[in-house]
């Protein structure tokens, strides 16, 4: 199984994740060269070698309007907050690493972003990456709206509509958070002119090198988030910052012992949509290892690890437990089945048969974790008529599967991602479908078509 695995000890950043994945490619030059061909408005991509503890990787820098986007995150990181400023941050973040993110905080934020982040990458922090650069944006305050992100995705941008569509969920995540910490609607979330550039150049540059890569699965490590305070245009803020705190829901994370902003809104997005879980580095054969660097320096390198390798398809053993009833009514079999799938089975299903005498039967059979047999085998004697239960050991193969929930204008819905053996696929999950489509009087098909718009 094709596994890409992201050591986030020191956070993450879209620009430190744009050089880690960027370092995995043999020809570099070729894929920013494609990188600066998609066609992001005003923007410019370039790759340094950057060293930090004696390690050599890669620091990527956006320039906007041939500036890099830390001289010019002004304000705007304030803005961030108000305006969804988030981009600043990412960037600002790696450069300061989150810091600025979403903070806009002034991009003091000593965190990686504080890194050297002039390397005007950082997309999202290039603009803030300075954190101290005043902001001032030689382009002026010009915001856009959700809206217009969109548009310039879906309409100027030069690539698969795979990719499109994974970049329009991102920014969703990250439009989400926002609009959950300020507690306005989404579509009055707004980005700085310059900030927004640069984040969509690093989610960009993040969704189209991930297509190329194609990995089966993703792993992350725990995310370091920092901890401390982070200044901003509205004060002072706990770190992880609020949205991206918000983003991390049901990620594991930690503090670590570096006090500054770790991860940006930016790339706590990117990873909360591609990871496929979070936990160690498997065993795997690597193939090659990345290095996307942030600015800062730290006693501990300031940089987000990619390795990409063969790790063994998933396989995994159950049990099977089964039984035939032929005088259980089929009210107090499917009462029967609920409690078993509460009890903790894997799967239950009955088959009709026919049995002695000629009578008509049920065929039960439930399957389990080893270590839940005992459980069930009670459970089956409780709630059948059964004398005797038959138990088969068996292999099986397996997905990666992933589960989140997403904030939508129907309410939170769950959705299922599976991945492995070269395939992925999600879908959202019935129960949350069948909610909605009630309580609008629409068929399942158009809720799907609509949460997916």
């Amino acid at each position: 199984m094709k596994t890409l695995y992201l050591d986030c000890g020191m956070g993450a950043a879209g620009d430190m994740l744009t050089a880690a994945l960027l370092e995995l490619f043999p020809d570099r030059r070729k894929m920013i060269d494609r990188l600066n061909s998609i066609g992001i408005p005003d923007v410019h991509f370039s790759a340094v070698p950057s060293v930090k503890c004696g390690i050599t990787g890669t620091h990527m820098t956006v320039k906007v309007h041939g500036v890099e986007e830390c001289a010019s995150i002004d304000d705007g990181s304030a803005h961030f907050h108000e305006h969804i400023h988030e981009h600043g941050h990412e960037h600002e973040h790696e450069h300061d690493h989150e810091h600025e993110h979403e903070h806009d905080h002034e991009h003091e934020h000593d965190h990686e972003h504080g890194h050297e982040h002039h390397h005007g990458h950082d997309h999202e922090h290039e603009h803030s990456h300075d954190h101290t650069h005043d902001h001032e944006h030689s382009h002026g305050h010009v915001h856009h709206g959700l809206h217009d992100i969109e548009h310039i995705i879906r309409d100027h941008l030069d690539i698969p509509d795979a990719v499109r569509n994974d970049i329009l969920k991102v920014f969703g995540l990250i439009a989400e958070a926002e609009s959950h910490v300020h507690n306005v609607p989404i579509t009055e979330i707004h980005f700085h002119e310059v900030g927004t550039m640069d984040a969509v150049a690093d989610v960009t540059a993040v969704c189209y090198l991930m297509h190329e890569l194609s990995p089966d699965t993703v792993i992350a490590s725990p995310v370091r988030t920092g901890f401390g305070q982070v200044k901003c245009a509205h004060g002072i803020l706990p770190v992880p910052a609020p949205a991206t705190a918000f983003i991390l829901t049901d990620i594991p994370a930690y503090a670590g012992d570096i006090r500054g902003e770790m991860c940006t809104p930016t790339g706590a997005a990117l990873l909360k949509y591609f990871v496929t879980k979070f936990d160690n580095m498997p065993v795997m054969k690597t193939s090659a290892i990345g290095y996307g660097m942030g600015t800062k320096d730290f006693p501990a390198a300031n940089c987000v690890r990619a390795m990409l390798g063969e790790t063994q398809d998933k396989t995994d053993t159950v049990t099977e437990l089964s039984c035939n009833v032929d005088d259980m009514t089929a009210e107090s079999i499917g009462f029967a089945v609920d409690r078993l799938f509460e009890g903790g089975a894997l799967d239950v299903y009955t088959i009709p048969i026919g049995m002695k005498k000629g009578r008509p039967g049920t065929l039960i059979r439930v399957l389990c974790k080893n270590d839940d047999i005992r459980r069930i085998v009670e459970l089956i004697f409780k709630h059948t008529t059964t004398l005797g239960i038959r138990k088969c050991e068996m292999g099986r193969y397996v997905l990666d599967r992933k589960s989140v929930t997403v904030d939508t204008p129907f309410g939170p819905v769950r959705r299922k991602t599976s991945s492995g053996y070269g395939i992925k696929r999600s879908k959202y999950e019935y129960d949350d479908l069948a909610r909605i489509a009630s309580e609008q009087g629409i068929s399942l098909a158009q809720v799907i078509e609509k949460l997916d718009k």
